[in-house]
């Protein structure tokens, strides 16, 4: 039934994908509001408390109301994951960008690119080249691919129900919300809520990069993964894309000028830049590695049955 749910709203989703912003991101941000405006004294302590009230009761409620519907019919509680789902997969809120994004440099019309990366990311990419462009681009996706369809569909799986994947997104957004967030005023609110989602992340993100090996160049991903992973600022993100520039056989990473100031990064993988003809082997990546993901749901669930 698992592998059938994830199916159905993999195709729900190319047919009619949500509108992130005005579905998810608005009611979102009121919801995380609420509670930092009730809670947030700028004491660490505190935001631990409103992560939890934020993200534990929902969580709980999910499951209640799916063990619920299941004692009714199973019917119920299949149908409810899908709504659950639909809502916490994002396979298309990252590669509607991608396709344009890539599309576009195809063209040779780097200012439209440009301007779709700067709006995907959230900030300014004047400045950047088609193959800056390319190369941060092919980074986005290997991460939100993760993010919002490898990571949500693991802890579909570990809480066997809605609820693992409701968690995971709350706190991936509370994570983005508040742990993001260095203002003085701010103070140390999102401290907890970054690392809670650092403690969700830290298994399905090495998952996903496994996934990333296999679906690829395994001996160079797991090279990258082992050699180069640790440099990158952010554990998981360093892991996910060593894995993915060594399965590709590419070189992500490496300094950009940003808005005329010099971002300097650590470079990761192997073999040649990441340019505009690599990029359909990015997504190609991510494809091959959901499809390894439902093949192996489907044997876990055979043998299930079988047994």
């Amino acid at each position: 039934m698992t592998v059938i749910a994830l199916i159905i709203v993999l195709f729900l989703e190319q047919a009619r994908p949500l509108s992130a912003r005005k579905r998810i991101d608005a009611p979102l941000s009121r919801y995380a509001a609420f509670f930092e405006k009730h809670f947030n004294d700028s004491q660490a302590q505190h935001g631990m408390t409103a992560w939890l009230l934020a993200v534990l009761p929902v969580s709980v409620a999910c499951a209640a109301i799916y063990i619920g519907l299941m004692a009714v019919h199973p019917l119920l509680g299949f149908v409810w994951n899908l709504a659950i789902l639909y809502l916490t997969l994002g396979f298309r809120q990252f590669s509607r960008y991608y396709t344009e994004i890539h599309l576009a440099l195809r063209m040779g019309e780097t200012a439209r690119a440009r301007a779709l990366l700067g709006e995907w990311r959230g900030r300014s990419a004047d400045g950047l080249n088609a193959t800056e462009i390319a190369r941060l681009t092919m980074e986005e996706a290997l991460v939100a691919s993760h993010r919002h369809v490898f990571a949500v569909v693991v802890w579909f799986v570990l809480l066997s129900g809605p609820s693992g994947a409701l968690l995971y997104r709350l706190a991936y957004y509370l994570s983005r919300h508040w742990g993001g967030r260095r203002d003085a005023e701010f103070g140390a609110f999102g401290h907890f809520a970054a690392r809670a989602f650092a403690v969700l992340d830290w298994l399905p993100a090495r998952i996903t990069a496994m996934f990333f090996a296999i679906a690829g160049d395994f001996e160079d991903a797991v090279y990258c993964w082992r050699t180069q992973a640790a440099s990158w600022p952010d554990e998981a993100e360093g892991i996910l894309l060593a894995s993915g520039a060594g399965a590709l056989g590419v070189r992500l990473g490496q300094p950009i000028v940003e808005s005329g100031h010099l971002t300097d990064r650590p470079e990761l993988g192997l073999g040649e830049d990441a340019d505009v003809d690599f990029m359909q082997s990015g997504i190609g990546l991510v494809w091959r590695t959901l499809v390894l993901f439902l093949l192996l749901l489907a044997l876990f669930g055979i043998a299930s049955w079988a047994g």
